[in-house]
């Protein structure tokens, strides 16, 4: 049976209900973006914040429900126990991994003293850094519902090259329970390269280095492209460096102990920190006032602070270099993508250490992922047969052997999607089961990288230690997601697993969770339609403001205290959270404003063609 989908916008039947969106999940910000039908290039999509942006900020409500965006934004000082952001750099991740950052948040992170994922009290309540990031995956679906007036259920999402298995795991069940099928999990250099239009000429083979730094991650690739093809040679990184680090390095500048300050001050300091990292990126100082204390940074301070951590970004851009092959010589194109490269230390830093003569930055660095995302959908929606992926998998992929050891059988960099083999056999006469351990990363000692699952094959035939023939091997996807198969090869035995990293959630929790979001709907979308009515009268009650501001001398003191009022009416229906209220008070100031609007314009249209003849 065909589908069929109705546009609310447009009031027309769509049959193209299988649009594919690609998805810039950000530490800071996140972005989603479709192919424009008219112009066929990639477009950002504005949500009602009159902005492509959504914060990647998430706040839980007394009620159970949450605010995603803007309006969450507004409570990382009201209220920052229940206020969660950076929750990208959570994904996939142990207490232990992020226990030396926990003050710099204010929200609980807990500690239950095991390596299972980290979990995130707010209230009463635990969460995973995957259903918190579910939430934002939902907002940016319905952003884009709203936008074409029909449902999505595919989206292509990004994540740093140098995402391991488990986060990329994380991120995926992150899509499946916001209710998106996700067709791919691309690396974010090669979408922004796609962004670029970089391999588009299918005759002009390049060299590129795309250095991308957001707020939370950083990740070097090189990429060879030619006729067509986007082969990533080597990819580099730290998921764990962006500019989260610069403002938490301002923070450290201005205060020794942070430990003294409370969860609100902390959040007051850290966006006082990153204000004044964006104030210096454009002039030479800033000052400010936190208690009653003054606050200052220069713009040489704030370059001595974060010498380091830029110089971390070069040394990854060395091994990666290493790695490819490639010398510097050979870059022909260097790409900046995310928001922290607008730091004018990071580019001269950066640009001196490729001396290169080609620089692109023309995109708006905050849309390049997502623009580039969008491509890729459209070509997994079938739409363009022009371009090739070709990416690779950021760390090693191995097992557990005698002694600890890591053996290797997928290396780093190897081309995804790939797969490899490898023969072993028992240690013990007559064992009939063995264990088998996969391991992710470059160390020789298992027990320094990062364990993804176990099995056991078991019912091996009783033979001497030495003469069974097992094969273990190593399925690697396109999305960078392993599956592991052990047999023996003498008896047939076998068994295959798709490895679930223990950083993950188990298909029943991932269920669960959807049939809670079923059992919810209705009130979910109650308060989605509160929160998207109180959104646009925010906005009117905002244009209202700048009209009087701007044009209040050319209405009568009686109008001005009847819009007044009116407005004051709105913010009283806000208050209340009464939906039905909202709108009709929202409607009564529009119908009482529009003449005022459309005669100032009227006049306007006159001043600007006065003296002017039309022909």
């Amino acid at each position: 049976m065909a589908k069929i989908s109705i546009n609310l916008n447009k009031g027309t039947i769509d049959r193209n209900s299988d649009l594919v969106v690609g998805i810039d999940l950000g530490t800071t910000n996140s972005l989603v973006a479709i192919i424009d039908n008219e112009s066929g290039q990639p477009k950002a999509i504005v949500g009602l914040n009159k902005s492509v942006i959504t914060p990647s900020i998430i706040h839980f409500n007394e009620d159970g429900s949450f605010d995603v965006g803007d309006r969450a934004k507004t409570k990382l000082v009201e209220d920052p126990e229940k206020t969660v952001y950076s929750v990208k750099r959570l994904l996939g991740k142990s207490f232990n991994d992020v226990s030396d950052f926990e003050k710099y948040y204010g929200y609980k992170i807990i500690d239950e003293d095991t390596d299972s994922l980290v979990k995130i009290k707010l209230g009463d309540r635990f969460f995973s850094p995957i259903e918190l990031s579910a939430e934002i995956l939902k907002e940016l679906k319905a952003k884009a519902e709203r936008h074409l007036g029909q449902r999505i259920g595919k989206a292509v999402i990004t994540v740093p090259a140098y995402f391991n298995d488990a986060q990329r795991q994380a991120t995926r069940d992150a899509g499946k329970l916001a209710g998106l099928e996700v067709l791919r999990i691309v690396n974010e250099p090669t979408a922004a390269s796609l962004a670029y239009g970089i391999g588009l000429d299918r005759e002009k083979q390049q060299t590129v280095a795309v250095y991308d730094l957001g707020g939370g991650t950083f990740d070097i690739s090189i990429l060879r492209i030619e006729d067509g093809v986007f082969e990533v040679l080597a990819t580099n990184g730290d998921t764990f460096l962006g500019g989260d680090d610069f403002d938490r390095a301002i923070m450290n500048h201005w205060f020794d102990n942070l430990d003294q300050f409370s969860s609100v001050e902390i959040q007051t300091l850290r966006l006082l920190a990153e204000e004044a990292k964006k104030v210096v990126s454009n002039d030479n100082e800033f000052v400010g006032v936190f208690q009653q204390k003054g606050l200052r940074l220069t713009r040489s301070e704030f370059e001595g602070l974060i010498q380091r951590l830029v110089e971390r970004t070069i040394d990854c851009c060395k091994q990666a270099l290493a790695d490819s092959g490639v010398e510097k010589a050979d870059i022909q194109e260097l790409v900046f993508v995310g928001g922290s490269t607008r730091v004018p230390y990071v580019l001269e830093q950066v640009t001196h250490f490729f001396s290169a003569s080609k620089v692109d930055n023309t995109i708006n660095p905050d849309e390049t992922v997502a623009l580039g995302a969008a491509i890729e959908a459209d070509i997994l929606a079938g739409n363009r047969k022009d371009i090739l992926l070709l990416d690779v998998t950021p760390l090693s992929l191995g097992i557990e052997t005698l002694g600890g050891l890591m053996d290797v059988i997928i290396p780093r960099n190897s081309r995804v999607p790939f797969r490899a083999g490898r023969n072993y056999t028992t240690s013990v006469d007559g064992q009939v089961n063995l264990k088998v351990s996969v391991f992710q990363g470059e160390r020789d000692q298992v027990s320094e990288n990062r364990k993804l699952a176990e099995f056991v094959l078991s019912g091996i035939p009783a033979m001497p230690a030495g003469l069974p023939k097992i094969e273990i091997a190593f399925m690697l996807d396109a999305d960078g997601i392993l599956k592991v198969r052990a047999k023996e090869l003498r008896s047939g035995v076998e068994q295959a697993i798709d490895v679930k990293p223990q950083y993950g959630l188990t298909d029943e929790q991932v269920e669960q969770m959807l049939l809670d979001s079923l059992k919810n709907a209705e009130q979910d979308m109650a308060f989605r339609s509160l929160n998207e009515a109180i959104n646009e009268s925010e906005y009117l009650i905002v244009s209202t403001h700048k009209f009087l501001g701007d044009h209040g001398a050319f209405i009568t003191k009686e109008q001005y205290e009847e819009i007044n009022g009116l407005v004051s009416a709105l913010k009283e229906a806000i208050n209340q959270r009464d939906k039905d209220l909202i709108q009709q008070r929202q409607d009564a100031l529009n119908v009482y404003t529009k003449p005022f609007a459309e005669t100032m314009m009227d006049q306007n249209i006159a001043k600007a063609l006065k003296g002017k003849s039309i022909d």
